[in-house]
Formats: structure tokens, sequence, C-alpha cells
């Protein structure tokens, strides 16, 4: 069985300095596996990569079995390939609900046409498209329904605002989710909570997931696998349990070497 996203010898070479280097990958259908390293470890430029954000300079990027190489990020979203950014991008004036109305309509298959026209056809796509926002929504609970659909989503909290892009990125209706430190700046509680919602997001959902994060007690809590890179390179990969106590990984994060106890 092939991989739901593989990746093979990937190179990324940032003006003579390689950011990403011989980088092989692979995630399958209904995994959650955790990228994780220090900061300068790269990343975010392989989610980059994955998404058409940066063109890589040596290897191949495989999602379903077809190479994504070459295509823009809309193609790729289209494909199946959502993301959220470790800074938060939404529309800060538009309300929370048309954030992700707006984000279905790589799905959408009225036109230009209808829209003027306000065709049936289009009118009764527009109400899909608003359902299945209010949907999503809801999966938040209460935080991000009733009144503050209407509301622009610059009024949202900062917790409220990194929830809204996971909405957003649902709203593609992707096969795989890439999710960029999706806990950062949050509370512990916040943390808490968000961390159950990435478990939801695959048994309720259905997606498969990578991770990019800092908070440990989170990747320890929702990955199935856990890939370490450092400068570039894979330098570990396995459970939780089997990378966190692997002496290069340590090595890694602490700078030193970690001793043994004769």
């Amino acid at each position: 069985m092939s991989h739901l996203l593989e990746i093979k010898d990937l190179q990324v070479t940032f003006g003579g300095l390689d950011a990403l280097s011989g980088l092989n990958f692979h995630v399958d259908e209904g995994e959650i596996v955790s990228v994780i390293g220090p900061n300068g470890a790269g990343k975010t430029t392989f989610f980059n990569t994955i998404t058409g954000l940066v063109e890589p300079t040596g290897g191949d990027i495989l999602f379903q079995g077809d190479s994504v190489l070459g295509l823009e990020p809309n193609e790729i979203t289209s494909l199946g390939i959502a993301r959220t950014f470790q800074n938060v991008r939404l529309f800060p004036n538009m309300t929370i609900l048309e954030n992700v109305m707006v984000a279905q309509h790589c799905r959408t298959s009225q036109n230009v046409f209808g829209a003027l026209f306000q065709t049936k056809a289009f009118k009764k796509e527009e109400e899909e498209i608003r359902q299945r926002g209010e949907e999503i929504l809801s999966f938040f609970g209460s935080r991000l329904v009733g009144y503050r659909l209407d509301q622009a989503a610059f009024m949202l909290s900062y917790a409220n605002r990194r929830r809204l892009e996971i909405a957003r990125a649902m709203a593609t209706q992707p096969r795989l989710m890439l999710l960029d430190e999706p806990v950062a700046g949050m509370n512990p509680s916040e943390t808490a909570e968000l961390t159950e919602l990435i478990g939801r997001l695959r048994s309720e959902w259905g997606f498969t997931i990578v991770i990019i994060e800092h908070d440990m007690a989170v990747v320890k809590n929702v990955s199935d696998r856990v890939v370490v890179l450092d400068h570039g390179v894979p330098i570990a990969s396995g459970s939780f349990e089997e990378v966190s106590t692997d002496p290069d990984v340590i090595e890694a994060y602490l700078g030193r070497p970690v001793e043994s106890h004769s």
C-alpha cells in the first residue's frame, strides 16, 4: 500500500545553505505524526515545501502517489492538503463564518456567471457552504458559533483565532492537515483543550495529521509517530518514548552529548 504522503530525498537550499538535506518522510492514512526539533531545524521550511510556497532544489513530494512538485499552493489545496501557519493568517475584516465559507470555494462548482446573476444553483450552493461552515464551527463548541458567526475575525481572542484557522483548513475538505505549532501562545487549559480537539479531528472527521510542535506534552499525547529534525536532517523517528530518550535527540536539544551513568 502506498503512503498518503511520501517525501523522497528532499533538498532545499537557500543561498548555499541547506535548510533541508536528504529528507525522507512518509505519513499513512489516519496517522498523526509530529515533527519536532530545535529552532532552525527546518520544520516550517518542510511545511512550506509540501504546500508549494518553497520550491525544493532536489527530491520529490508524492501525495496519493502523484508528485506535487511545480503545483501552485491553491492547486495543492484542491488536491486535499490543508495547513495552518505559525503566525495566524485570517481575513481579519471578514466575519468568522465568511472566513470558513471562503475556504470552501476550492470545492465549489458554480462560476462567476452564477454569482453575478444569483442563479438558483448558485444560491443553493451558497446555502450548502453556509451550513457546512456552521457545522465545522460547531466542532469547537460554543466558542465560534451563535452571535460570533457575524463577528469580524479580528475581534476574536488569540486562542479563538487559532481555532478559526483550523476551522478554515477543515473547510477545504482535506485528506491531510498540516498544523504548524497549533498551541503556540496558549495557556495550559487552552492547550489541553486543543490537544483533545486534534485527536477528534482524526476520530470524528477522518483527517490524517502532521504537526509541528514545541510543546512535548502535546506531542506525547497525540502522536502515533514522532520525527525529529536537526539542521534539516532527520535524526530520529519512532514513538514519543523512543525519540525522547534518543541520545542524538537529547544532544540536538541541549547542545551536548548525554552522559552515561555506569
